[in-house]
């Protein structure tokens, strides 16, 4: 199978730095359709999509006081912060975020980011290439959820 030419970094060895959270040749993708599931100001970027590879590199940024989606996937996740803080739960567990935090989502478990009111929060996120698409909370999923009031406090807006 040859790589698709569009895949981000076909046939590149090396894409420079733009400055910010930018790079060379790189679009700046919206994170999801609007509508398709509750977020607040996410945005994404495909930096590496190698079919050899068999993963995904992206890069998400979540601005002062926006939020990911609460969903769950059959597939492992793997991020790591690289600008700014916020907070992400991980099943019913809360962790606070910085810079060069490591972050493991495992299968069917439900995880949020949140950016602090304050501050942006910037990471690389690891999957493989072929993933299921997102799973959304039932009223029963959330329920569940809730039942921590830390818990409910965190994914109530």
């Amino acid at each position: 199978m040859s790589p698709d030419p569009r895949s981000p970094g076909h046939g590149r060895s090396h894409r420079r730095h733009e400055g910010g959270f930018r790079w060379e040749a790189v679009e700046l993708l919206a994170y999801k359709d609007d509508g398709s599931a509750p977020f607040r100001d996410v945005t994404r970027q495909v930096l590496i999509e190698r079919p050899e590879l068999a993963c995904q590199l992206r890069y998400f940024e979540v601005e002062a006081g926006g939020h990911s989606t609460l969903e769950r996937h059959e597939h492992v996740h793997g991020v790591m912060v690289l600008r700014g803080r916020g907070r992400c739960l991980v099943g019913e567990e809360l962790f606070e975020l910085a810079e060069h935090d490591l972050v493991t989502v495992p299968p069917l478990t439900w995880h949020q980011f949140r950016a602090a009111d304050d501050a942006p929060l910037g990471f690389l996120c690891l999957v493989n290439v072929e993933r299921d698409r997102p799973q959304l909370p039932s009223e029963a999923d959330l329920a569940e959820l809730r039942a921590r009031p830390e818990v409910a406090a965190f994914i109530c807006d």
